[in-house]
């Protein structure tokens, strides 16, 4: 039997340039930095205290105003998102009601889920004691949720889980999902990530081991990935999800079809709880597993959106793992890295990333790198894009997301070929 063909029929984000996916790709391409100074607890005498922060969000009408309240920020962006994403697909009022909801299913994964209301609930327990506890405590912590309490809002009753895998969380979970529609469980799946990590336990937990840019009196400078003056990374925060669907399906029912979604791999680098191999062998797998499975040559991929974080040996891990995959033919992929614009924003890195790849193939330009003032001698191989956004036609794109515990994930992108 043929492989199912499976597209990307609609995108929704929540990020530090807002909930419109047009406009977050155009700050991406005016390369203006979203990475700010914290404000929404103390922290100036902090190591650390900027981050690529989602300031004033208002979920409005995509959630029921006692429930938004309540929920962790996490579980509000994601229902927010994966909302946008069925508009973005056209699928509302009567044209979401004729779905066989039985295979809709949902993947939002994350990699830190309900940290504002664990730490709000552990601070009560220890100031007010048990009794003063909320009964939500346990329900808005656990990854699940997110993806839970959207398909009650949606009545999809397909797969529905979560995945954790730190920064890998949302590409493996966009994996799944495509996983789920190639075993014909189902025909539409929204699927990425979510992840709001910007608060006092989540930043101090980062400075504790040291990850962060202190780069504090230049916050658009801090995130420099393959510059030798890297110090770190910058938290970011937000929700990236992506609505994947059967070419039948899509077709079907008239959706905007805005990608190809051809293949995808996870794996392991079974080495270290934190490093990367220096080697790049993991990444390198995964991105060959990728390139295999979407079967295609390595020559027809000349884009890839890297991982590439800001951190001394993770950088260059992934560009040594892309020249052991594609030798001289390195030099004919154009690379970007958009951690340097919105910071990492963890498990929901991927889907943040996927749908700016995805707007790479739609607008045919890229994005800048910011502050790549001194690259690392290993850039000489490759062709990274610098600091203004370059025109570039996009044959097939990979999408790059590892994360501690050695969890590599690689997706491909394509444009749509009817």
């Amino acid at each position: 039997m043929a492989k199912k063909r499976i597209v990307i029929t609609g995108m929704g984000i929540v990020s530090c340039f807002g909930l419109d996916v047009e406009h977050y790709y155009s700050q991406l391409l005016s390369g203006k930095s979203g990475v700010v100074r914290i404000e929404n607890f103390p922290c100036a005498d902090w190591p650390t205290c900027i981050a690529g922060a989602i300031q004033n969000f208002d979920s409005g009408e995509y959630i029921e105003k006692k429930q938004a309240r309540r929920v962790d920020p996490f579980i509000r962006y994601a229902m927010v998102a994966g909302k946008r994403a069925l508009e973005m697909g056209r699928l509302q009022g009567d044209s979401l009601a004729k779905l066989n909801k039985s295979r809709c299913g949902i993947v939002i994964g994350s990699g830190m889920g309900g940290m504002s209301v664990f730490s709000e609930g552990v601070e009560t327990l220890l100031t007010k004691g048990y009794r003063r506890l909320t009964p939500f405590f346990v329900p808005y912590i656990i990854s699940n949720m997110a993806g839970a309490l959207l398909a009650i809002d949606l009545e999809f009753m397909g797969p529905n889980f979560s995945i954790s895998t730190a920064c890998a969380t949302s590409n493996y979970s966009i994996h799944a999902a495509a996983e789920q529609i190639l075993q014909g469980k189902a025909d539409l799946m929204l699927c990425g990530g979510a992840e709001s990590p910007v608060t006092p336990i989540g930043l101090a937990g980062f400075v504790a081991i040291r990850a962060l840019s202190t780069r504090n009196d230049e916050p658009a400078k801090a995130s420099r990935p393959w510059d030798k003056a890297r110090d770190g990374f910058v938290m970011g925060e937000g929700a990236g999800v992506l609505l994947l669907e059967t070419l039948e399906h899509a077709l079907a029912r008239g959706a905007p079809i805005y990608a190809e979604y051809l293949g995808g791999a996870v794996n392991c680098d079974a080495y270290h709880m934190t490093d990367p191999r220096a080697d790049g062998r993991g990444v390198a797998q995964c991105m060959e597993q990728a390139i295999a499975a979407a079967g295609i040559p390595p020559e027809m991929v000349n884009y890839i959106n890297a991982h590439a974080t800001s951190t001394l040996a993770g950088d260059l891990c992934e560009i040594e793992a892309i020249r052991k995959v594609f030798g001289a033919h390195s030099k004919n992929i154009k690379i970007n890295a958009t951690k340097s614009i919105i910071g990492h924003c963890l498990g929901a890195s991927g889907g943040l990333e996927a749908v700016a790849t995805i707007q790479a193939i739609r607008t045919g330009r890229l994005h800048p790198t910011l502050n790549l003032d001194d690259p690392e001698p290993a850039l000489e191989h490759v062709d990274v894009v610098g600091k203004e956004s370059v025109a570039h036609s996009v044959k097939a794109a990979l999408s790059n997301s590892f994360g501690f515990g050695g969890h590599n994930s690689t997706l491909v992108f394509a444009p749509y070929r009817p």
